[in-house]
């Protein structure tokens, strides 16, 4: 009987300390923007000895 009553003693604190939470849904829609620029710029240099190489044998690529 004892065990009974502190059961339910347990339950009823248990269940008044717990909270509500309420999720509700935004009244304007989500934007997600992805406006991504990429700007890739290459760059290369050929020292004189392979400027030089390239010249002379116009094949080897």
């Amino acid at each position: 009987m004892m065990r009974r009553i502190t059961t339910l003693a347990l339950s009823g604190a248990i269940a008044a300390t717990t909270g509500c939470v309420n999720v509700t849904a935004p009244d304007k829609p989500i934007v997600i923007n992805l406006n991504i620029n990429v700007t890739q710029e290459v760059v290369y240099r050929l020292d004189s000895e392979a400027k030089s190489l390239i010249q002379q044998n116009p094949g080897i690529f």
